[in-house]
């Protein structure tokens, strides 16, 4: 059975919903836009009064083997006190990157109908030596970035 229209569009608001009760869980003070078309998704208040400003992606786990943590069509330019939350639900995995260190790591598409946008891609995807089942896992140049709560913005 494939992935309901309800449930695939319905996922990433989830997400964002799910992160954000993490947030506040770890007592963050979160504010949620009531328009998000600035691609701002929370509003974070630290304790010494500055407001950084997230966006959060997340990935189902119903995606294509070995798409588990692709990010595609990005539309993003340098912005100050600016983060992404990324999120894979089939690796369990979360990574926190700011806006600096989003576009150092990112490719920019340079052809075609997302020409400009970005992409970054957390994982790989390997074949276990003595099974030999796929396996997606966290390319290393990301491992840094994994992320299993929210300190980053305490």
């Amino acid at each position: 059975m494939g992935i309901s229209f309800r449930h695939s569009a319905g996922f990433g608001k989830r997400m964002e919903y799910n992160l954000v009760g993490k947030m506040l869980m770890e007592g963050l003070d979160v504010y949620l836009p009531l328009v998000d078309d600035h691609g701002v998704d929370c509003v974070i208040k630290k304790e010494d009064g500055t407001f950084i400003e997230v966006q959060i992606k997340a990935r189902s786990s119903e995606v294509t083997d070995g798409d588990a943590a692709l990010f595609s069509a990005i539309t993003h330019d340098f912005t100050e006190n600016f983060y992404f939350v990324f999120y894979s639900e089939r690796l369990e995995m979360m990574w926190i990157l700011s806006s600096e260190e989003f576009l150092k790591e990112c490719v920019t598409n340079k052809t075609g109908k997302n020409t400009g946008k970005r992409s970054i891609w957390f994982n790989g995807n390997r074949r276990d030596k003595k099974t030999g089942i796929k396996k997606e896992y966290c390319k290393k140049q990301f491992e840094k970035y994994i992320a299993t709560g929210f300190s980053r913005f305490h």
